[in-house]
């Protein structure tokens, strides 16, 4: 068995319904993972995902805000919805599948907090919080939470490397790009052993972007991107990808999200 596994910020399941089943159409995913749907659990759309074979969906919603769903043509053999910092908001979703040698794949969908526009934790609560989410998710996925099969994804919101900006300088005092945020999502890639999927393929010394602000008025030409979204296998996985596609081109589907799908393939057992 192979597995596909995509991950896009959509920026509300409402409004871009549309592109989401065209993608599902041409792309296929075994399974999809979303951020910022904005959507509640009971006012989340399952009839099209359904229609397409997508039966299985696991939501951590809310009204208005955040929140994270799998989409999965694969059953499900568990899930878990995870809280963060105590603050409530919907973050983070996982859901375990069979592997093709009767293992299991635990999947882990992510949305991690902006942080605003401040990078000083002392004035800035928002970024206060994202730094206690990144901490959070070290003190949590390592040890017995990563010796296993089991991918990361999602919208983590940093840009840890200096090729994932589209300018290293004077990106370094911007929230996404600050230091004190790189060193914490590395952290947690480390501490737990986790292979950056996406840089497995592109070496650090290319540009590499997944996401292109709405501010721009021609977002191609400027090309001032970064890459916000990202796919993590522990090392059980690692020699078992095959193929990373980041669909740039989504970017300028009708009413498009800010951000992009990134789809990783993970070749069958044995």
């Amino acid at each position: 068995m192979t597995l596909t596994i995509a991950t896009w910020n959509i920026n509300s399941i409402r409004i871009r319904m549309g592109i989401v089943t065209d993608f599902l159409d041409r792309y296929r995913p075994d399974v999809l993972c979303l951020q910022e749907i904005k959507r509640p659990p009971d006012q989340f759309p399952r009839g099209p995902f359904v229609e397409r074979g997508y039966r299985h969906i696991l939501i951590n919603g809310q009204k208005g805000y955040h929140g994270v769903a799998i989409i999965s043509r694969l059953p499900f053999v568990d899930t878990s919805l995870r809280g963060f910092c105590g603050k409530g908001d919907a973050r983070h979703a996982a859901a375990l599948v069979r592997d093709g040698d009767g293992s299991e794949i635990t999947i882990h969908n992510f949305y991690v907090p902006a942080g605003g526009d401040e990078p000083d934790p002392a004035i800035n609560e928002k970024f206060a919080h994202k730094l206690a989410f990144i901490d959070e998710m070290r003190g949590w996925l390592t040890g017995s939470e990563t010796d296993r099969k089991a991918v990361l994804v999602g919208d983590l919101n940093i840009a840890p490397y200096e090729n994932d900006v589209w300018s290293h300088k004077q990106l370094l005092n911007v929230v996404s790009h600050t230091p004190v945020e790189t060193t914490g999502l590395e952290a947690v890639r480390e501490s737990g052993g986790w292979v950056d999927a996406i840089r497995s393929f592109i070496p650090l010394d290319r540009k590499v972007y997944t996401w292109w602000s709405y501010r721009a008025a021609d977002w191609e030409a400027s090309d001032r991107g970064r890459r916000l979204d990202h796919i993590w296998v522990t090392p059980h996985l690692a020699s078992r990808l095959t193929e990373i596609d980041i669909l740039r081109a989504a970017r300028g589907w009708t009413r498009p999200s800010d951000h992009v799908p990134v789809l990783a393939t993970i070749s069958a057992t044995g």
